[in-house]
Formats: C-alpha cells, sequence, structure tokens
C-alpha cells in the first residue's frame, strides 16, 4: 500500500481511547452510582431493591453527616490556603537560578514521589507526643508539646501538616509559569524604581493569575476527595470525628457497615459539594477582577 492512499490521522483518532476510557471507567461507574442511591444495595447483594427517597430522608437526619461535612470544610479552608502559599512561595523562591537550586527543587518535588500510606506511616512517627521529632523541636523552646493525634484540634493540623509536603505538582506549575513571564517586564520595572515586593505585587502575581486560580480549583478538590489516605492511616476518622471527612464516612459506610447505597448518595453529595465549593471560588474571581 502506498503513502497516498493511507488515511490521514485526525485529531478523534488520539482522542478515541481517552473517550473510551472516560466512559468506561467514569460515565458509567457514575450512572450506576445515582442508581445505587436510591435502593438499599449492601454490597453483597444481587438485586437491590428500589427505595425511593429514603436513603435522601436518612441523610437529612444524619448528625454524624453534620459533622463530617464541618471537618471537610474546616480541613479545606485551612489546607488549600496553606498548601497554595507553599506551592506558590517556593516556586517563585527557587526559580531564579542560583547554586544549589537543582536539588532544592528535587527536595520540594521529593515528597509528592512518596505513596500516600508510606507518607501517613512517616507522620505517625513524626507526630508521636513521646519521642516525635516534632515534639522534641518544641522542646527546645521549652514547649512541653503536644498529644496530636489525640486531641481534635491537633489532630486536624497534624493531618494539615502533612498535607503540605506532597506539594509537587503545584510547585512545578509555578516554577514553569514563572520562568516564562518576560524578564524584559522586570527590567522596565526595575528603571522604573519598582523594587522586588513591587515587582511581585504589580507584575508577578497579576501575570500568574489564571495559573494560581487552576491551582486554586484543582487544589480544593484534591483536599475534598482525595483526603481518605491521611486521615484513615493517621486518625481513622478520630478523635471525636474530628478527622472524619467525607471521603472517610463514605468508605465507612459503603464497605464497613455494608450501606453501599447510602455510601453511593453520599458520594454524590460530595460531587455537588465540591461544585458548589468550586462555583463560590470562580465567582468571588470574577468579583474581584483577579484574571483582568
Amino acid at each position: 500500500m502506498s503513502s497516498r492512499s493511507r488515511r490521514p490521522l485526525t485529531p478523534w483518532m488520539f482522542l478515541a481511547p481517552y473517550g473510551v476510557a472516560v466512559l468506561l471507567l467514569i460515565a458509567l461507574p457514575a450512572l450506576l452510582n445515582l442508581g445505587y442511591a436510591f435502593t438499599d444495595h449492601t454490597g453483597l447483594t444481587r438485586d437491590p431493591r428500589f427505595t425511593g427517597l429514603a436513603n435522601l430522608r436518612r441523610l437529612v437526619a444524619d448528625d454524624f453527616f453534620l459533622d463530617s461535612l464541618e471537618a471537610s470544610l474546616f480541613h479545606v479552608a485551612v489546607s488549600v490556603p496553606l498548601r497554595l502559599l507553599a506551592a506558590v512561595g517556593l516556586g517563585l523562591l527557587l526559580a531564579a537560578p542560583r547554586p544549589g537550586g537543582r536539588w532544592f527543587r528535587v527536595a520540594v518535588y521529593l515528597p509528592t514521589v512518596i505513596p500516600d500510606v508510606a507518607l501517613a506511616v512517616l507522620f505517625l512517627w513524626v507526630l508521636n507526643p513521646l519521642y516525635g521529632p516534632l515534639n522534641q523541636l518544641l522542646g527546645l523552646v521549652g514547649h512541653p508539646g503536644y498529644t496530636w493525634l489525640a486531641e481534635p484540634t491537633t489532630a486536624r493540623v497534624g493531618v494539615v501538616l502533612m498535607l503540605l509536603f506532597p506539594i509537587g505538582e503545584g510547585f512545578l506549575v509555578v516554577l514553569a509559569a514563572r520562568r516564562l513571564l518576560d524578564g524584559r517586564l522586570y527590567e522596565a520595572a526595575a528603571l522604573e524604581g519598582c523594587g522586588p515586593f513591587g515587582q511581585l505585587r504589580r507584575l508577578t502575581l497579576p501575570l500568574l493569575a489564571p495559573v494560581l486560580v487552576l491551582l486554586a480549583v484543582r487544589d480544593t478538590i484534591l483536599t475534598l476527595q482525595v483526603n481518605f489516605v491521611p486521615a484513615y492511616v493517621l486518625t481513622d476518622g478520630r478523635p471525636a470525628n474530628a478527622t472524619q471527612y467525607l471521603p472517610v464516612y463514605i468508605f465507612d459506610h459503603a464497605f464497613e457497615f455494608s450501606g453501599f447505597a447510602y455510601g453511593a448518595l453520599l458520594t454524590i453529595v460530595l460531587m455537588v459539594i465540591s461544585a458548589a465549593v468550586i462555583t463560590v471560588q470562580l465567582l468571588a474571581v470574577r468579583r474581584w477582577r483577579v484574571l483582568r
């Protein structure tokens, strides 16, 4: 067959495998999940029975769900700004060439490649009240330390501390975006008498605003939906349900209490909450004209 008779490759040919994967791995399971939410499916029975709005009425009267929702929203309100601040700060700090800068960048990215379970087990040692290094550092300044995972407030802080380390993706995005900015803009600003902080406020942050909004949205989704491993390994939702985040609560109902249908409904609620939080963020961005 000659090369002239071959059909040219179209973009649809490249997108087709991804479209099939999205259909089979995301769309179809989402539709099944929606159907299970209105049944009494336990995950063990073959023929679930349709129960209408029974699970929804159960959700409205579920005080543990309200505790889980409050814990999740608190976690997002604290973790997302701190993770974004750390990623942006380190990305801007290490964007300029400097001696040893390559090794510092490797050090920032390294925790991201560590499996979540391994990092959580490491933090069990870090937060140990008897021999953990964090309490030993506090002891150097005369502080008696905390029983980190035994008190509600400090347990939440402990989970947030762990999630401050795997920020490699956001760090790399900020690093790459900063290096793409035209250096002549900064030369002109310096000639006008604009110092480093003025350049940061008037040039760098406005030009990086679309990237920062993208990272904030991405981190919100990540923090709301992918905080299962640290909470489950570090505290298992304890103490006093302080770290009973929605993914942990969904797991408990779906796989420990054989309440697969109720877990399916909670999954839909989590998706709706994530969409609502992101919508609020984008409306705030539009109102404050951040992207202009």
